[in-house]
């Protein structure tokens, strides 16, 4: 029963208007709604999500949402040339390998970056 509805993701931050900028000026995206002092930002397939003000922002070590990519090094690039700054993640050599900045084992290609409130945002292509 639960499948049968939508699922969105919260991402925190700590100063919404510096969120903003990251998530508009740098990615790109465009707000849609203005809710509750933060912003929901929708996606492909009706998904979307919702920046909320929180003084618990950055705190997670896990990633808090992540975009399914057709070409992963090509989304990288381009996210490269707008300034945002991936991060290389110390993980087990048996669990995959790296190849230029991408993460590549358990059946995926993974590329990780931190927005301006450091919390862990990913890029996942299926392989």
């Amino acid at each position: 029963m639960r499948q049968d509805f939508p699922i969105y993701s919260y991402l925190p931050a700590r100063d919404v208007a510096r969120a903003r900028r990251f998530y508009e000026d740098t990615l790109g995206l465009h707000a849609s709604d203005e809710t509750a002092g933060g912003a929901t930002y929708r996606f492909a397939g009706g998904t979307a999500c919702f920046l909320y003000p929180t003084p618990n922002a950055g705190t997670s070590k896990a990633s808090q949402a992540f975009w399914q990519v057709r070409d992963i090094h090509a989304v990288k690039h381009a996210l490269e040339a707008r300034g945002v700054v991936f991060e290389r993640y110390d993980l087990d050599d048996d669990a995959g390998a790296w190849n230029s900045g991408v993460f590549t084992g358990g059946g995926a290609k993974a590329a990780w970056f931190k927005d301006s409130e450091g919390n862990i945002l990913a890029l996942i292509e299926p392989v």
